[in-house]
């Protein structure tokens, strides 16, 4: 008889256990509902393929058809504009180029908030000025919906493989529904304040992204002038006081290190043109602020003259290039 109770016992365990198990797995299939994403490029195209990966049903939309192809290969839904992604989920994602480009995509005539349905969560990964991703969570409550800014660093390759640094600003409750989603795409998820607080913080490190990756170029420039070897160069900065990203990680002296865009001919990565747009961001916020940024300043200025020369649908990092034929002139 005690044999036969807690027989019984253990199969009451393992009944609660499954059943258990079940309501966890329907909750996890429930929560992945489908997830609107808007801007294809080369960020936006591997963060929307790791929502994929991570089981989200995507629903996509680019001003760029070409851009849809391959995620539209991998599953994905793709519609004519960002309203019919607004009309078809009630979370969507967008990255973006700029500032305009932001303000179209929720404000235009096939915006996001012509459609939008009550309580949808508006997340915004685009670098853009901070007063405008205020606007558009005016804009956005207006329509009874959610917008916050979540603004990434990492680059292509973090964008890739899922490791994104997300910088977010907005309503503190409604943090946690969206780690949710940039944790499929992130390796770290930081709460920064209310909205605008995420660009804030974006603008601050990429203006000292552009300082450290100039004062690498100029250090790996004048030490080869010196008649150092590169590989050496890097290597001895990288066990000293001067190592940095812009030296360890993403070298912009051709031949020091693989798998970066220094080493294709500076393609790919983020671009010359995108990095002095930050600097932009950067410098008129220190206006408004009257903060004193002298380097951010120069580094602005020299992003700029970059562009104008040929150098503008290259990787940052060809700064260095720059120098070098700065010097023959």
């Amino acid at each position: 008889m005690a044999a036969l109770f807690r027989g019984s016992r253990n199969l009451l365990k393992r009944w609660n256990k499954n059943v258990h198990s079940a309501l966890v797995s329907s909750r996890s299939v429930a929560s992945k509902t489908q997830v609107g994403f808007v801007g294809l490029g080369n960020m936006g195209n591997p963060m929307a393929k790791n929502l994929l990966k991570s089981g989200y049903p995507i629903i996509a939309t680019d001003v760029f058809p070409e851009s849809c192809k391959e995620l539209q290969e991998l599953g994905a839904q793709i519609l004519d504009s960002p309203a019919d992604v607004a009309d078809k989920a009630d979370r969507i994602i967008t990255m973006l180029p700029s500032s305009p480009n932001v303000i179209d995509v929720y404000t235009g005539p096939n915006g996001i908030l012509k459609k939008v349905k009550k309580g949808s969560l508006l997340i915004d990964s685009s670098t853009i000025d901070p007063s405008v991703s205020k606007e558009m969570a005016v804009a956005a409550e207006k329509m009874g919906a959610v917008f916050m800014d979540a603004p990434v660093s990492g680059g292509v390759g973090a964008a890739s493989s899922g490791k994104l640094t997300f910088m977010v600003g907005g309503a503190e409750e409604e943090f946690t529904a969206a780690k949710e989603l940039l944790s499929c795409m992130g390796a770290n998820v930081v709460y920064c304040g209310q909205v605008g607080t995420g660009q804030s913080a974006k603008i601050c490190n990429n203006m000292l992204l552009a300082i450290g990756m100039i004062g690498t170029a100029e250090t790996m420039n004048l030490g080869i002038r010196l008649g150092l070897d590169p590989k050496l160069l890097a290597k001895i900065l990288n066990m000293s006081s001067g190592r940095c990203w812009s030296s360890d990680t993403y070298n912009p002296v051709p031949g020091v290190m693989e798998g970066v865009p220094s080493g294709n001919n500076y393609q790919g990565g983020f671009g010359t043109t995108l990095m002095a747009k930050d600097l932009g961001l950067a410098q008129n916020t220190a206006t408004n602020t009257k903060t004193p940024i002298p380097l951010g300043a120069l580094a602005h200025q020299i992003y700029r003259m970059m562009c104008a020369r040929g150098y503008a649908g290259k990787d940052f990092s060809s700064v260095f290039q720059f120098l070098r034929e700065e010097e023959g002139q």
